[in-house]
Parts: C-alpha cells; structure tokens; sequence
C-alpha cells in the first residue's frame, strides 16, 4: 500500500530530517469502546512489517463521559469495535509512520441515528478544543433517513464546527453498502439510494472506497475502479450490499467547493469526496489478539480508506507546518489541476442488491446506484491519490 500510493519519495525526502512520515502529527481516532489489546497489537503490527512505532500512542476516555465498560468477548458490540478500533490504528499508523497516535474510546455504541453520537461529539470537541491532534477519523455513520429530520443532527455538529475554525480537518467512511444503507434497526436495507452522515457533512470530507489491483511489489497492474464487490461470487456466494458508499445528501445543500461539478444534483451535497483502497476484493491485514482472535485477519471497507487517507493528511500537516483545517475546498481546488496527485477513477459502480422477503418468497432488491465518469462522480468523488503529488499540493492549496 505504501508504494501503490508512492509514499516512498516523501518517507525518503532529504528536505527534512527523517523525511516525510508524519513527524510532529498527532491522528485522532475515534471508536467506542476501543480494543482491550490494541497497544500489544499494534506493536506485533508494527514488528511483522518493520514499521517504528508511533512516537506516541495514547488511548483515553475524555473526562466528563463514562467510563469505558470492561470488554467482553460475548458482547458481539464490543469484538465488532475492537475489529474497527484495530483497523483504524494499525492502517492509519502504516500510512504514517511517524505520526503520533490518539485513539479517543467513548461508553456507548453507536447504532445509526439512535444512540452513541452525542458521546462521541463531545470526545471530538475535546481533542479539538485541547489542541490534541490536527486530523479526526471517524470510521462510521448513520444513514441521513435514521435521524427524525434533517435538524436533529445539528445538536451533533458542534464539532465540525469548531474544528473548522481550529485547523482540524475531519474525516469519515461513507460506508460499504453502496448506494444504500441501514434502517435504524441496524439490519434491514433501504430500497432506495441513501448515504450517511457525517459524510454528508459539508464540514467533513467523506472518504469512499476502490479496488487497487497491485503487483507483489506494489505497482498498479490495472486502474483503480469504484470498489464494488456486491456482485463477486469470490466474496458473497448471494449478491449482498457490498460497495463504496456514495450519493446525495437529503439534509445538506450543495456547499460552494462543489459548484462546478457536473456530476449528481446542483442542489445537494454530493458524496464522496476522495476514494482509497477498501474493497473485499483487495483486503488488507490487520493483526488482533482481543476475545479469543488469534493473530493475522483480513479485512476491507471504507473504515480502511478512511484512516489510511488520515494518516496521508497527517504527511501534508507536516509538510505545510500546521494543521490544514476544512479539507474539502483544497481538494476541489486540486482536481483540476495537472500534476496535483489527484488521480481519476473512471470504472466501477455502487448499485447494490440484496434480497427480501415478499409473501413468503426471497425476492431481490436492486438499488440503482452510480457509476465512475471521468471526473467528478458519486461512486468516487474526484478520484484516488498520488501522494508523493497530492501531499505536498494539498499542503500549500489555499
């Protein structure tokens, strides 16, 4: 991954001491309840790929929320988080590697629109108001139709507020069910596209997710496309929601980096933003020792992409000196142009399927997503990256 998104030039820069790895960064990395394991984990991460370890990497509840209940491997919650807590650490540190890491574990799980989200806000303005870390990754959301009206997510938006006028960008997954989401339940589908908020915050970069086909050493054997495994009898035997998320917001209108875009509707949001490796197709490995795990997993989705970009937004932080704040209208600035490291992703799709029940009978449910154009596009916004181009750019876009 690390030559796929040729990071060597700026790990190797003789422009600073050490290189362009993330020195003096700190990556927030937000997950309730954590891993019971994961500092150990990390260190058997870091040991198998000779990575250093983060200069430092702390996990903290922030006060005034409820301590963390202790982990039980029967909880299926907690081992599904410490999954996601051991892929956002381990996959945000292999991007950079020298970038210090604050893992921020909140008391209550989040269940789309329903519960966790006003624990994680205030560990969010926390760090944010603390000066604790100048990017946020949340590898997480709720589907913008779970929340009452589109009103109700402002109480949770104070965050995103703050960061913006504090130099904190803020990161999030726009999810791995395509071109639709969960219902409130958290199990059943919607039959229409929908996408996820915080993604769809105008605040937030969304982060979606391709299909990187690499050789042993990295390079690109194909274009990237629009991660879509919905349909790959290698990963599903039934064709089930498995794709990059992406679309329209119904809360958000179209914020004014996104004037220009032909793509989608001049009325609305439109997401992703920016797209990196996440498919089931191309996974990658995670190490784990928490509840009975036994070492080295696979694994994939947009909770991939999304640390993995935070770890590059930490090389442009080192690079620029400071923290860069709202990313999107840098990035929008970028993608048109040449020789910015934004590289377009013109192939690939979100439309999904997954069955239903109908009188008795398994009936399939095809949501009609959208498909990879040249350009700007709701399968993968304006593209994937060259980071030895796009960090450097990124650092210096007004």
């Amino acid at each position: 991954m690390q030559a796929a998104y040729d990071l060597g030039p700026l790990f190797n820069s003789t422009k600073v001491p050490g290189g362009y790895q993330g020195q003096g960064q700190t990556i927030a990395i937000i997950d309730p309840y954590g891993s019971p394991t994961i500092t150990a984990d990390l260190t058997a991460f870091d040991s198998a790929f000779s990575l250093p370890a983060p200069p430092s990497f702390t996990v903290l509840t922030p006060p005034g929320l409820a301590p963390v209940p202790a982990f039980k491997a029967s909880n299926a919650d907690m081992m599904g988080w410490a999954g996601e807590t051991t892929l956002d650490v381990e996959w945000a540190h292999a991007m950079a590697p020298k970038a210090s890491i604050l893992l921020v574990t909140t008391p209550t799980d989040e269940v789309e629109g329903t519960s966790g989200l006003a624990e994680i806000v205030a560990a969010e303005n926390y760090v944010i108001k603390n000066k604790l870390a100048t990017v946020i990754s949340q590898s997480f959301g709720a589907t913008e139709q779970t929340f009452t009206s589109a009103a109700a997510v402002n109480p949770y938006r104070s965050a995103f507020i703050a960061a913006s006028t504090a130099g904190v960008s803020v990161l999030a997954a726009t999810g791995d069910a395509g071109a639709t989401d969960y219902q409130s339940n958290g199990t059943s589908y919607f039959s229409k596209p929908v996408i996820d908020w915080p993604a769809s915050d105008p605040l937030v970069t969304a982060v979606g997710g391709t299909l990187v086909s690499l050789s042993a050493q990295g390079s690109h054997a194909s274009p990237d496309v629009a991660w879509n495994d919905t349909y790959n009898t290698a990963v599903t035997s039934t064709p089930f929601p498995n794709a990059t998320g992406g679309g329209l917001s119904t809360f958000f209108s179209r914020p004014t980096y996104q004037a220009g875009l032909t793509a989608g509707s001049s009325k609305a949001r439109s997401t992703p933003d920016i797209s990196m490796s996440a498919a089931c197709s191309g996974e990658v490995e995670v190490y784990e020792t928490f509840g009975g795990s036994t070492g080295w997993y696979t694994t994939c989705g947009t909770s991939e992409s999304t640390p993995m970009f935070a770890g590059i937004v930490a090389l442009a932080d080192q690079v620029a000196g400071h923290g860069l704040g709202p990313l999107n209208p840098k990035i929008y600035s970028l993608a048109s142009r040449p020789g910015a490291g934004i590289v377009d992703v013109t192939s690939g799709n979100n439309t999904v399927q997954f069955p239903t029940i109908v009188k008795g009978v398994s009936t399939p449910v095809v949501v009609k997503g959208f498909s990879a154009l040249a350009g700007y596009d709701l399968a993968s916004g304006v593209g994937t990256i060259d980071a030895a181009k796009f960090v450097p750019a990124l650092a210096a876009a007004p």
